[in-house]
């Protein structure tokens, strides 16, 4: 079973996610929280296996809250906004979300976000992966964000499988992309966040693209 916390500021909307999440045999909604503070507050004593997170709320922003329950290792966190603002998803990313959803997602592309995120994996909106790699391609040649020395550690396999990281690929896609046994790629999704210290595999795929790999 997926215990998740709600974290959502309008009553209506977080109703409507509890109703939902509650339509799937697998998922228990482990609590309600209507600000940020009270959505740290609960992951401390609720311990969820993820937070579905909204951005703006009262008191203490998503991307702040998210930065806590990640730092603290309370759970995983998948943020849902009715914005794609690029400050939004990179504060969002760089916070330690495993995940990034509009709020018109669909009943069971959110339902399916939950399973993929408590599965360990990432999950980014397609059209938030768009725009992140347009982002990233519109740029100007400059010098990287992040230091190219940290890919010294890995493997030329590994490298590979961040580099489908980087294009939002999931497990399935980079399976038959670099034609291995899906197992594999997640053990390797697995030693590359671990070499790297990274907390999640959408951390990972913007490293790749701040690389430029």
């Amino acid at each position: 079973m997926i215990r998740v916390l709600v974290a959502e500021d309008q009553s209506a909307v977080r109703a409507g996610l509890v109703l939902i999440l509650r339509s799937a045999p697998d998922i228990e909604v482990a609590g309600e929280a209507a600000d940020g503070e009270q959505a740290v507050a609960m992951a401390r004593e609720l311990r969820p296996d993820l937070v579905l997170m909204d951005v703006q709320m009262p008191r203490l922003d998503g991307v702040t809250a998210t930065r806590r329950i990640v730092a603290e290792h309370l759970a995983d966190v998948l943020v849902l906004t009715t914005f794609d603002l690029d400050e939004y998803v990179f504060g969002a990313l760089r916070a330690g979300a495993s995940g990034f959803l509009l709020k018109n997602t669909d009943a069971k592309d959110l339902i399916a976000a939950v399973r993929t995120v408590a599965r360990g994996e990432g999950t980014i909106a397609p059209a938030v992966t768009r725009r992140l790699i347009a982002e990233f391609a519109a740029k100007p040649v400059r010098e990287p964000a992040a230091d190219p020395g940290v890919l010294d550690s890995l493997t030329r396999r590994e490298r590979e499988v961040l580099s489908c990281l980087g294009e939002g690929m999931s497990n399935a896609e980079i399976a038959v992309r670099l034609e291995m046994a899906e197992a594999t790629v997640k053990t390797h999704v697995s030693r590359l966040l671990g070499k790297l210290e990274l907390r999640s595999r959408v951390q990972a795929a913007v490293l790749a693209q701040e690389l430029g790999i």
